[in-house]
Protein backbone atom coordinates (compact mmCIF):
# COMPACT_ATOMS: atom_id res chain seq x y z
CA UNK A 1 0.00 0.00 0.00
CA UNK A 2 1.34 3.44 -0.92
CA UNK A 3 1.71 6.07 1.70
CA UNK A 4 -0.60 9.00 1.26
CA UNK A 5 0.30 12.60 0.69
CA UNK A 6 -1.30 15.59 2.36
CA UNK A 7 -2.31 18.75 0.53
CA UNK A 8 -3.14 21.76 2.66
CA UNK A 9 -5.15 24.31 0.68
CA UNK A 10 -5.31 27.82 2.13
CA UNK A 11 -6.91 30.98 0.87
CA UNK A 12 -4.90 34.12 1.69
CA UNK A 13 -5.99 36.11 4.72
CA UNK A 14 -8.06 39.31 4.59
CA UNK A 15 -6.44 41.99 2.45
CA UNK A 16 -7.19 45.65 2.00
CA UNK A 17 -7.96 47.54 -1.13
CA UNK A 18 -5.36 49.41 -3.13
CA UNK A 19 -7.30 52.12 -4.99
CA UNK A 20 -5.57 52.86 -8.24
CA UNK A 21 -2.88 50.29 -7.53
CA UNK A 22 -2.33 46.80 -8.89
CA UNK A 23 -4.32 43.98 -7.26
CA UNK A 24 -1.06 42.00 -7.05
CA UNK A 25 0.28 44.48 -4.44
CA UNK A 26 -2.69 44.45 -2.04
CA UNK A 27 -1.48 43.97 1.55
CA UNK A 28 -3.02 42.19 4.53
CA UNK A 29 -5.28 44.13 6.85
CA UNK A 30 -4.75 43.81 10.62
CA UNK A 31 -7.50 41.18 10.70
CA UNK A 32 -5.64 39.25 8.01
CA UNK A 33 -2.45 39.36 10.06
CA UNK A 34 -4.30 38.00 13.11
CA UNK A 35 -6.07 35.30 11.09
CA UNK A 36 -2.79 34.19 9.46
CA UNK A 37 -1.18 33.75 12.87
CA UNK A 38 -4.26 31.88 14.15
CA UNK A 39 -4.06 29.56 11.12
CA UNK A 40 -0.43 28.81 11.96
CA UNK A 41 -1.35 28.01 15.55
CA UNK A 42 -4.17 25.73 14.36
CA UNK A 43 -1.84 23.79 12.05
CA UNK A 44 0.84 23.57 14.76
CA UNK A 45 -1.66 22.30 17.33
CA UNK A 46 -2.50 19.43 14.98
CA UNK A 47 1.14 18.82 14.03
CA UNK A 48 0.34 19.44 10.37
CA UNK A 49 3.65 20.63 8.95
CA UNK A 50 4.35 21.21 5.27
CA UNK A 51 7.54 20.05 3.61
CA UNK A 52 6.89 22.42 0.72
CA UNK A 53 4.95 25.69 0.46
CA UNK A 54 3.62 26.63 -2.98
CA UNK A 55 2.51 30.24 -2.73
CA UNK A 56 1.12 32.74 -5.17
CA UNK A 57 3.65 35.52 -5.65
CA UNK A 58 1.06 38.19 -4.74
CA UNK A 59 1.94 40.33 -1.74
CA UNK A 60 -1.04 39.22 0.40
CA UNK A 61 -0.30 35.50 -0.03
CA UNK A 62 3.38 35.96 0.83
CA UNK A 63 2.37 37.99 3.90
CA UNK A 64 -0.10 35.25 4.90
CA UNK A 65 2.77 32.75 4.83
CA UNK A 66 5.07 35.08 6.78
CA UNK A 67 2.57 35.45 9.66
CA UNK A 68 1.52 31.77 9.56
CA UNK A 69 5.09 30.45 9.49
CA UNK A 70 6.05 32.34 12.67
CA UNK A 71 3.45 30.31 14.55
CA UNK A 72 3.98 27.04 12.74
CA UNK A 73 7.75 26.75 13.06
CA UNK A 74 9.89 24.48 10.92
CA UNK A 75 11.66 25.43 7.73
CA UNK A 76 9.83 23.99 4.73
CA UNK A 77 10.98 24.69 1.21
CA UNK A 78 9.18 27.82 -0.03
CA UNK A 79 8.32 28.76 -3.61
CA UNK A 80 6.41 31.93 -4.52
CA UNK A 81 5.18 31.44 -8.07
CA UNK A 82 3.64 34.11 -10.26
CA UNK A 83 1.78 31.41 -12.22
CA UNK A 84 -0.33 30.74 -9.10
CA UNK A 85 -1.57 34.36 -8.97
CA UNK A 86 -4.31 34.07 -11.59
CA UNK A 87 -4.43 30.29 -11.76
CA UNK A 88 -7.62 28.27 -11.78
CA UNK A 89 -8.03 25.01 -9.84
CA UNK A 90 -6.67 22.83 -12.65
CA UNK A 91 -3.63 25.11 -13.06
CA UNK A 92 -2.90 24.76 -9.34
CA UNK A 93 -3.39 20.98 -9.52
CA UNK A 94 -0.87 20.84 -12.37
CA UNK A 95 1.73 22.71 -10.30
CA UNK A 96 1.13 20.32 -7.38
CA UNK A 97 1.45 17.31 -9.70
CA UNK A 98 5.04 18.38 -10.42
CA UNK A 99 6.01 17.94 -6.75
CA UNK A 100 8.76 15.45 -5.92
CA UNK A 101 7.60 12.19 -4.39
CA UNK A 102 10.01 12.85 -1.51
CA UNK A 103 7.63 15.61 -0.37
CA UNK A 104 4.84 14.24 1.82
CA UNK A 105 2.94 17.44 2.70
CA UNK A 106 2.36 20.49 0.49
CA UNK A 107 0.80 23.77 1.60
CA UNK A 108 -0.74 25.80 -1.23
CA UNK A 109 -1.55 29.44 -0.38
CA UNK A 110 -3.57 31.16 -3.06
CA UNK A 111 -6.73 32.92 -4.08
CA UNK A 112 -10.39 32.19 -4.63
CA UNK A 113 -12.00 30.89 -6.67
CA UNK A 114 -9.01 28.58 -7.32
CA UNK A 115 -8.55 27.54 -3.68
CA UNK A 116 -12.19 26.59 -3.08
CA UNK A 117 -12.46 25.02 -6.53
CA UNK A 118 -9.35 22.91 -5.90
CA UNK A 119 -10.84 21.57 -2.67
CA UNK A 120 -14.06 20.81 -4.55
CA UNK A 121 -12.22 19.22 -7.45
CA UNK A 122 -10.26 16.85 -5.22
CA UNK A 123 -12.92 16.01 -2.62
CA UNK A 124 -16.21 16.39 -4.46
CA UNK A 125 -17.43 18.94 -1.90
CA UNK A 126 -18.53 22.55 -2.34
CA UNK A 127 -16.72 24.30 0.48
CA UNK A 128 -17.47 27.71 1.90
CA UNK A 129 -13.95 29.17 1.76
CA UNK A 130 -13.63 32.59 3.41
CA UNK A 131 -10.31 34.42 3.67
CA UNK A 132 -7.69 32.44 5.66
CA UNK A 133 -9.71 29.21 5.37
CA UNK A 134 -7.79 25.93 5.35
CA UNK A 135 -8.69 22.49 4.00
CA UNK A 136 -6.46 19.50 4.75
CA UNK A 137 -6.80 16.80 2.09
CA UNK A 138 -5.39 13.27 2.24
CA UNK A 139 -4.42 11.89 -1.16
CA UNK A 140 -3.49 8.31 -1.99
CA UNK A 141 -0.94 7.62 -4.67
CA UNK A 142 1.64 9.85 -6.28
CA UNK A 143 1.48 13.60 -6.73
CA UNK A 144 1.85 13.16 -10.49
CA UNK A 145 -1.33 11.09 -10.69
CA UNK A 146 -3.52 13.30 -8.48
CA UNK A 147 -6.99 13.20 -10.06
CA UNK A 148 -10.38 14.80 -9.37
CA UNK A 149 -12.32 13.05 -6.64
CA UNK A 150 -9.30 11.22 -5.19
CA UNK A 151 -8.93 13.28 -2.02
CA UNK A 152 -10.49 12.98 1.41
CA UNK A 153 -11.14 16.13 3.42
CA UNK A 154 -9.64 15.22 6.81
CA UNK A 155 -9.71 18.61 8.56
CA UNK A 156 -10.72 22.19 7.92
CA UNK A 157 -10.49 25.54 9.67
CA UNK A 158 -11.71 29.08 9.17
CA UNK A 159 -11.27 32.12 11.39
CA UNK A 160 -14.18 33.31 13.47
CA UNK A 161 -16.00 36.07 11.72
CA UNK A 162 -14.86 39.20 13.52
CA UNK A 163 -16.77 42.47 13.47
Amino acid sequence: MRESHTLIVMRHAKAGELPGGPDFERALRPRGERDSAAAGRWLASRRIEPDLVLCSAARRTRQTWQRLSKELGGEPEFAAQRVLYQADAEDVAEVVRQTSEQVRTVLYIGHNPAAADLVGLLTGTEPDFPTAAIAVIALAGEWATMLPGTGDLVASWAPRLAP
